[in-house]
């Protein structure tokens, strides 16, 4: 059996979102090795070198040219090769235009059609064009949880018995050795020893200004709230009132942007904050709760989508529209050091419940049962 893999998320230097899930995918499928299946990875250009080794079993294709790859590059030489795979996976919400094979494509979440006003024009129209013909047409959908296959269903239509959920899982090479000390990380970021943390692409999804309306909440309540607010995160789009929020509500000496972080200091930042929050309006999973979990940080989070799923009894919730919740729920969580404790033991339990080598697993078994493995 050959499986056919759209690679390109993987083959980039900084991944996150489906760039992180493409390339955890990618290294679980080559260390599980499983018998009788030879993976084909498509990329547009050449490997880079954190990706696996091309071995017997597992072989690189570059398709040129990269523009129009997915419409025209890719299609064409999947017809005209006399070699096909049995099937073609896309870690994307996009496969193939025309597919000669069963394709089966990840959406990760429906935000653009809950949301359509915090996306760029050019991206929703082809976020919605795009997935939708590569839903109508794929074999199979996986997603990664059941609120998003439940949103799958509500805006497509699709029936329910093609749609696969298969959780994510925690990073286990994040530290790559040992982890820096809170005087490290003051000294290399200029971090203060009391903090709130948040981790997560800058965009208005992310419900990061309002994040930062509640964190003002409490500061101008209390002269004693001594906790500094870190945002971890890349820019995405429509960012700018993002980064002017500070200034608006009058907390830009205790709110401090950190565009990029390597990955082996983030254990750092998640063992040494107060707790994490991520008040966003909707995830397809929300990763970094559970990477807060592995790391002992309590979570602080929403009650909407996929985060329940998530966090399970382990977080905190808070209403993402409700400004003084937020504040309340933050105040809650600082100030007992009881309850903290308590959501750590129960985030240790949370998070064993999810793991990269099992999400590989379950995506296999899927895949084999389209080909009729």
């Amino acid at each position: 059996m050959i499986i056919g893999i759209d690679g390109n998320e993987a083959n980039v230097g900084t991944k996150v979102g489906i760039g992180q899930y493409a390339s955890e995918l990618l290294k679980q499928f080559y260390t599980l090795k499983p018998k009788d299946i030879q993976f084909r990875v498509y990329l547009k250009s050449e490997p880079q070198e954190h990706l696996p080794t091309a071995s017997d079993n597992w072989q690189y294709t570059v398709i040129k040219p990269p523009k129009f790859w997915t419409q025209f590059g890719l299609p064409l030489h999947l017809y005209t090769t006399s070699n096909k795979p049995d099937i073609f996976f896309s870690p994307t919400h996009y496969a193939p235009r025309f597919c000669p094979v069963p394709s089966v494509i990840s959406i990760m979440d429906m935000s653009f059609e809950y949301f359509p006003e915090l996306f760029a024009k050019k991206d929703l129209h082809q976020l919605q064009s795009w997935t939708r013909y590569s839903a109508k047409n794929a074999a199979k959908i996986l997603t990664i949880s059941e609120a998003s296959k439940n949103d799958i269903i509500k805006f497509y239509g699709i029936d329910k018995s093609k749609i696969t959920v298969t959780y994510l899982g925690v990073r286990e090479d994040l530290e790559g050795g040992k982890t820096i000390s809170m005087d490290t990380l003051n000294e290399k970021y200029k971090v203060n020893t009391k903090y709130i943390l948040f981790v997560g692409t800058l965009q208005p999804r992310k419900n990061i200004e309002r994040l930062i309306e509640a964190y003002s909440l409490l500061k101008s309540k209390s002269k004693d709230f001594e906790y500094s607010l870190v945002i971890i995160g890349k820019k995405g789009w429509l960012y700018e009132p993002i980064l002017a929020a500070p200034k608006k509500y009058n907390v830009e000496d205790s709110v401090k942007f950190l565009d990029f972080v390597p990955d082996e200091d983030m254990p750092a930042f998640y063992k040494n904050a107060t707790c994490y929050v991520l008040p966003s309006l909707y995830e397809g999973f929300g990763l970094p709760v559970l990477e807060a979990m592995k790391y002992d940080c309590p979570v602080i989070t929403s009650n909407v989508s996929s985060l329940p799923e998530a966090g399970g009894e382990a977080a905190v919730y808070c209403d993402p529209t409700n400004i003084q919740d937020i504040a309340d729920k933050i105040e809650k969580v600082v100030s007992d050091e009881n309850l903290r404790t308590e959501m750590i033991q129960k985030g240790k339990e949370q998070r064993k419940k999810f793991s990269w080598e099992k999400t590989a697993k379950q995506t296999l078994e899927a895949l084999q049962e389209v080909a009729g493995t």
